[in-house]
């Protein structure tokens, strides 16, 4: 597997905690910038697709 770049969210301040993505082209990788050693989700970029248009849904 090829090095991973992981991303914070451009919203999330320097300091803090948040998910972090890392990219290849079918694949996405999620981890706990708490815990970057540790074990991380992975999952198409079809179902990372569905959940960001799940998640832009206007609640209510």
């Amino acid at each position: 597997m090829p090095e991973l770049t992981w991303q914070k969210s451009t919203y999330s301040a320097e300091a803090a905690n948040c998910v972090e993505i890392a990219t290849t082209p079918t694949t996405i990788h999620i981890r706990d910038s708490k815990n970057p050693s540790g074990p991380h989700l992975t999952c198409p970029v079809t179902s990372w697709a569905s959940f960001l248009a799940h998640a832009a849904q206007p609640k209510g």
